[in-house]
């Protein structure tokens, strides 16, 4: 092993850090965790401090794990949650939490925005996107509004991984894929849509200079070096948002595969070889992880945190019961689901525990469990938990198929560790499912194959990606079950429009 490579994820709800080797071998993996704080309904807020500590914990821990001689590391690169608003003052220190991707307080400032910018179509004529609540845009005229003595104070504003890497390198930039996502992007031009931001009353010095995600954006100085064990002047590359590098991770680069993330949030995702507009705004099109490469995708606020809720919240006799079986919570939960049949009896879930984003961009809708019964059993609540935040991704599928038919379908994330999960996405999308090798490792490996090419261990990411391999066992549309989700998913479609009302009345 002559060279090593460094990917880091700054989670939701923690920090991965992996380490591979110049051929794309995963050597080790460690992860740390942190809190999410919801000082108000609707609102989510980490401080950036614990994301900096779970990172020097992590790369501890990572070379505990597998003792390298550090001067193997060529490249250092990074993903991370998209959207979050970090402000920074003039001594470039965090002056307030930072505002998260699934925080739902600002479509009053979105409205706004909209409408300064001449309504939805004027909007996309700027950026080729809406303003949707996650995105920083609002979350930066929210500051302004609200607190505006910190937004006096804000030098110029982040996102997550952007900190983290201003952390390593003491250098302030912004990468194409996380631009895309602030709604502030021109993404044809891959530039600051300067017009609109004057437009909001926005000043441009706030705007940090923007990168490539395979370009260099700084060393590591010595007080990182000190802080964390790498070794200073370790090149380190921009890296790109978590909804754009996953994919990149799993091989999507091009038109033809639709990726499909079931982590915490949900994504389904196709790489575009060419602009393309975005008629409506239905769906998010950002600049992809390598000049001349764009990508197409819409993402839902809930999907295997909806699993997790349900496993914190509901099922503490199946968590009793997998501790004293030595079993992992969700593999028990997942076992005692796969034994209810399709259709979960029929219970059906409505995923909306965040709000929503696409196919319905709404910040007031909320989750439901329909058709219960005194017979109704918790397996079957778990199976419609992942039903339902699988009939929320087919509904992204189905607007993402009117641009290219997809032949299958690459499936990543926590939710492709799970066989009944695998199988239930071949049923209901009714196309093959892959998994492919090191896909479990999501955007940590995509940060990877960014700081390869930035290093040149590859000239591009298509070359990169050719060190991924599809898993042999793959998953075929069950002809038995496909009935039964194709009449589930037709009332599963019935309940958004059936309870906008109660969602409005909030």
């Amino acid at each position: 092993m002559d060279k090593c490579l460094i990917g880091l994820v700054i989670g939701t709800s923690g920090t991965k850090c992996l380490l591979c080797d110049d051929k794309g071998k995963v050597l080790t993996s460690s992860t740390q965790t942190y809190p999410l704080y919801t000082p108000r309904h609707g609102w989510a807020e980490q401080k950036p401090e614990d994301w900096w500590d779970a990172v020097k914990r992590g790369l501890k821990a990572l070379f505990e794990k597998c003792p390298i001689d550090k001067t193997q590391i060529i490249g250092l690169s990074f993903s991370g949650q998209m959207h979050g608003l970090v402000a920074l003052d003039e001594n470039m220190k965090v002056i307030r939490p930072a505002i998260l991707w699934n925080d739902q307080r600002t479509q009053k400032q979105c409205d706004e925005i909209t409408e300064i910018a001449g309504g939805v179509e004027g909007l996309l004529s700027y950026t080729n996107n809406v303003m949707l609540t996650g995105y920083t845009g609002g979350k930066i005229i929210w500051l302004k509004e609200e607190e505006p003595e910190a937004f006096a104070k804000m030098k110029v504003f982040l996102c997550p991984k952007d900190y983290i890497r201003f952390k390593f390198t003491g250098k302030i930039a912004m990468d194409m894929s996380e631009a895309s996502g602030t709604g502030f992007l021109d993404t044809k031009r891959r530039c600051w849509a300067e017009e609109l931001i004057k437009k909001v009353g926005l000043d441009m010095s706030i705007f940090p200079d923007t990168l490539e995600s395979t370009d260099k954006a700084g060393e590591v100085t010595a007080e990182a070096a000190q802080e964390t064990g790498l070794p200073e002047g370790l090149n380190v590359y921009a890296g790109g948002g978590d909804a754009v590098i996953q994919t990149t991770g799993t091989g999507l680069v091009k038109p033809g595969v639709l990726g499909v993330v079931i982590g915490t949030s949900g994504n389904v995702s196709m790489g575009l070889d060419r602009y393309s507009d975005n008629p409506g705004g239905k769906l998010q099109m950002f600049c992809n992880n390598e000049k001349g490469l764009w990508h197409c995708f819409g993402c839902t606020l809930t999907a295997g945190g909806a699993l997790s809720w349900f496993t914190d919240t509901l099922a503490g006799e199946d968590k009793a019961d997998a501790e004293k079986l030595g079993k992992k919570s969700y593999a028990l939960i997942d076992e005692r689901a796969a034994e209810v049949p399709a259709g979960s009896n029929g219970v059906l879930f409505a995923p909306y525990l965040s709000g929503e984003r696409c196919p319905y961009p709404d910040p007031n809708a909320k989750g439901i469990f329909y058709g219960l019964s005194l017979g109704t059993s918790r397996a079957a609540m778990a199976r419609a938990v992942m039903e339902g935040v699988t009939f929320s991704l087919k509904q992204v599928v189905e607007l993402m198929s009117t641009r290219v038919k997809p032949e299958k379908v690459y499936l990543s994330g926590g939710g492709a560790s799970s066989e009944l999960w695998k199988q239930m996405a071949a049923d209901i999308f009714e196309l093959p499912v892959y998994t492919m090798s090191a896909a479990k490792e999501g955007g940590a490996y995509g940060a990877v194959l960014v700081a390869g090419v930035g290093a040149g261990v590859w000239k591009d990411l298509n070359e990169a990606i050719q060190v991924l391999k599809e898993d042999e066992k793959h998953y075929t549309p069950n002809p038995d079950t496909i009935p039964a989700y194709r009449k589930a998913y037709e009332k599963y479609k019935m309940l958004y429009a059936a309870n906008k009302p109660i969602f409005d009345m909030e």
